[in-house]
């Protein structure tokens, strides 16, 4: 078709899959819609925390990316090396491919390597295999303390860390050995999920402490011990443990400094209603994205904002390719489930782009949210495959 439009997507991720479903969902024909990821599988990450636990299985958490080809969504499996905004060419390790609109979803990079002593002391846990390793490694723990870091801001799933101490608390207790296990939680932030306010941050805090889970704040990571099995913080306090467990410093994905595509931390800024980048027809979305709540501090990175960010670009690509005002905006209304255990989970939802502050509120712990978060990674895995 002569006049078939060219929509390349980068990153395979919560945004990218969306995106890539709702196009071709609603243009048919009159695009190519071309998805391209280094990893030849779109992973469900929130699944991390059961995989942990053994609660489930590695091939049930993710699907190939070339199922895609069902839906006629185009998959390229090869590492993006450059991103020419002048001649509208993405350029992969084989081949250059020419966009008419791009949108870009590589989410954050992970670079453990920064804090000196990190890759050899613990495991890392947003990587697939230090997970499967992790849960391994769990079952001949039977004593000592276990150290979740997080070791630099801004990291996505900001509630990741503190689920991960509430269900190895369950798991400990469960064994036994709840009394001879001691659980800390090393943080830069002042509060647990301080983007979510003050409230929500000492909400969680106090089942924190119910639970007896030490929460240390303000503690940034400036290097680990492996022989000595300590962590040693910027103010100068030192902690040891016997199982670390740690959430990496961040990065932008290399082909966004090196396309010349991001600041000087290498996020790409957008108008954060469109999605839109200061070049033409180049959207970018999810955690790739320099955005910031009402007081100014980084918005959380989290792959609801991508899912909700996905919908409003492709719908605007939609609308512009009809001839239509490309006028649908991404208001901030976020939701998150935070797993605490015991067969229970919180249910955290609100307006993260409110003023003067973000309007969130949290449910209570309970069964019900637990049983919404399995049903959730249940149709995710069904919807977007």
């Amino acid at each position: 078709m002569t006049n078939q439009k060219t929509i390349i997507i980068l990153g395979g991720g919560t945004g990218g899959l969306v995106t890539a479903n709702e196009l071709k969902k609603k243009t048919g024909r009159k695009t190519r819609v071309i998805l391209i990821d280094k990893n030849p599988n779109h992973i469900y990450a929130p699944s991390f925390l059961w995989l942990m636990l053994g609660k489930r299985q590695t091939e049930k958490i993710q699907k190939p990316l070339s199922l895609l080809i069902r839906k006629g969504i185009e998959f390229i499996n090869e590492e993006i090396i450059k991103i020419d905004t002048e001649n509208k060419l993405v350029k992969t390790q084989n081949q250059s491919l020419r966009y008419d609109y791009l949108i870009i979803s590589l989410g954050a990079e992970l670079a453990p390597e920064k804090i000196p002593g990190l890759t050899q002391s613990g495991y890392n846990l947003y990587e697939l295999k230090e997970v499967e390793r992790l849960r391994d490694d769990l079952g001949n723990l039977s004593r000592g303390k276990v150290a979740i870091v997080v070791s630099s801001l801004p990291f996505k799933c900001p509630a990741a860390p503190y689920e991960a101490a509430f269900l190895l608390n369950e798991h400990f207790q469960e064994r036994g050995i709840g009394d001879k296990t001691e659980i800390n939680i090393y943080t830069p932030e002042t509060l647990p999920l301080p983007a979510a306010g003050s409230d929500i941050g000492k909400a969680v805090a106090k089942i924190l402490a119910k639970r007896k889970i030490g929460f240390n704040p303000e503690a940034k990571l400036n290097s680990v011990n492996p022989e000595k099995k300590e962590l040693k913080f910027e103010n100068g306090k030192t902690d040891n443990f016997d199982l670390l467990i740690f959430i990496p410093p961040h990065q932008g994905p290399k082909v966004i400094t090196n396309s010349g595509l991001g600041n000087e931390a290498s996020w790409i800024s957008v108008d954060k209603e469109t999605l839109k980048t200061k070049y033409d027809k180049i959207f970018a979305i999810g955690d790739v994205i320099a955005s910031t709540i009402a007081s100014g501090k980084p918005r959380p990175k989290a792959g609801v904002f991508a899912h909700y960010e996905a919908k409003v670009v492709a719908e605007n690509i939609v609308r512009e390719l009809q001839g239509l005002p490309a006028n649908k905006k991404y208001n901030g209304n976020a939701s998150c489930f935070l797993e605490t255990g015991f067969g229970k989970a919180a249910f955290a939802y609100g307006n993260f782009y409110n003023t003067p502050a973000p309007a969130i509120k949290m449910k209570c712990p309970g069964r019900i949210w637990h049983w919404n978060k399995i049903l959730f990674e249940k149709y995710w895995l069904w919807k977007w495959f």
